[in-house]
């Protein structure tokens, strides 16, 4: 309907027809190149871009990251690749349009046409980066991107077409900042915020603006920011969350905080969001309805889980080992090349992750082994842990009932905060340099 409410800014509401009309005057602005890369940081600019370019038949580039080596071999896989950005110190190198301040109009306001898709058109390349840094591009066609959100908002319990906005912290570039905050809403019939909220005070006055129901869409490291907060937080009917697992405490925490379900997303770029749960009741996943997750039958050697069927278009590998417990339920034991192997046992960072995280008084902790060193000098797990209430020795006697010995940290190191990226993950470039800069720091091993 014209009247549908697709967006809220700041200014206000944005209409459907006030939207359509947004997107179909952007489409003759847009550069001659097939592949242009979505660098709008405003929700309801990035969803005007994202739509003018599908309407164009052109492509949405929305690499990982935007390092000038990332930039570079992107220039790689797409030599025609230009920027569309809402940023005046963009510093992409690449060539450059500005989102435009003001759309020129037409002769076309009472016009009201949605455009119709190839649910086969491709209309997105998303990017994810391997051990080496290189970007490895998926394709995303339009249909499997709104089968795939359909699924989602029917695993949160959300009725299409229902009057609740979306409220996301997340990157619209971000795998899941894309399906969640900017794609669910558009197929669904939702409203999205279009601010991008990092702050936690600004993510309580974006909830505060929106009406209810409100569903924030965000990250472990964003609600532990929330529940810091000394005020009483916004009524939210929804929170949802994903990019990193919740430890229970976490998850029970925000729960009795928001008065409110807490749901989590587990999937990758190269398959999209595939299962969900509720923590504070279950620690299996349930898969998302089509979705079949299964070993490779024709190579015993494989460990890994393959995910088909439902939006995924082709049969695509899992690098989390992951447990079948029933039909369509699983758990996760963290990644594959998580797994650790000291004196003869074997775990996980996850699972030493987790127990960690569920000590009383830490806000936050990760264990890190660092790599094999060449010179022949015993390489040695360790931790860092936010716990600004305890002293290490309480951290590591707590440890002790919970963990082997074998995995107990050498040395644990006590931290004001982990070098988190914008969407709460712990990439292994950031623990390597905390751990070098702590080096010599004396602080108690675990003996």
């Amino acid at each position: 309907m014209p009247t549908q409410i697709v967006a809220w800014r700041e200014e206000g509401a944005v209409t459907a027809a006030a939207f359509l009309a947004d997107v179909r005057r952007l489409v003759p602005l847009l550069p001659a190149s097939t592949h242009i890369l979505n660098d709008c940081h405003d929700r309801y600019r990035f969803l005007v871009t994202l739509c003018a370019i599908m309407v164009a038949g052109k492509i949405n580039l929305l690499p990982s990251t935007r390092t000038p080596e990332t930039i570079r071999q992107l220039q790689l896989f797409a030599p025609d690749a230009c920027c569309l950005t809402d940023q005046t110190q963009c510093t992409i190198a690449l060539p450059r349009m500005h989102f435009p301040d003001a759309v020129p109009g037409g002769d076309d306001a009472g016009r009201f046409e949605v455009p119709q898709l190839d649910p086969a058109q491709t209309v997105a390349y998303v990017f994810t980066s391997g051990s080496t840094g290189v970007p490895v591009a998926h394709r995303k066609t339009w249909g499997a991107l709104v089968r795939n959100v359909q699924a989602e908002a029917q695993q949160l319990g959300l009725s299409a077409g229902s009057a609740c906005t979306i409220v996301g912290t997340v990157p619209p570039q971000h795998m899941y900042g894309f399906e969640s905050t900017v794609l669910m809403p558009l197929v669904n019939g939702f409203a999205l915020d279009s601010s991008p909220w990092f702050y936690p005070a600004d993510i309580c006055a974006a909830l505060q603006r929106v009406p209810a129901p409100r569903v924030l869409v965000t990250t472990p490291v964003h609600l532990r920011q929330l529940l810091a907060m000394p005020a009483p937080l916004p009524e939210v009917a929804l929170l949802v969350s994903a990019t990193a697992p919740l430890s229970p405490q976490l998850a029970l925490q925000s729960e009795q905080a928001f008065d409110a379900p807490l749901l989590e997303i587990y999937g990758s770029t190269e398959t999209g969001q595939i299962a969900s749960r509720r923590p504070t009741q279950s620690q299996e996943w349930t898969l998302f309805p089509g979705v079949c997750m299964q070993r490779d039958a024709n190579n015993p050697q494989d460990e890994r889980m393959w995910i088909s069927g439902g939006h995924v278009e082709a049969a695509m590998p899992m690098n989390d080992a992951i447990e079948l417990t029933g039909d369509q339920r699983f758990l996760l034991h963290g990644r594959m090349a998580d797994m650790i192997n000291i004196a003869g046992k074997r775990s996980s960072l996850a699972y030493l992750n987790h127990h960690l995280n569920a000590i009383p008084g830490v806000e936050d902790g990760v264990f890190y082994m660092p790599p094999e060193k060449t010179s022949g000098e015993v390489t040695r797990l360790q931790a860092f842990v936010v716990a600004p209430t305890l002293e290490p020795a309480d951290i590591l006697a707590a440890l002790r009932t919970r963990i082997d010995a074998a995995f107990m940290p050498r040395p644990l190191h006590k931290v004001a905060a982990l070098p988190r990226n914008a969407t709460g993950k712990l990439p292994q470039a950031a623990l390597a340099e905390l751990a070098q800069s702590l080096t010599h720091r004396s602080l108690p091993e675990a003996g």
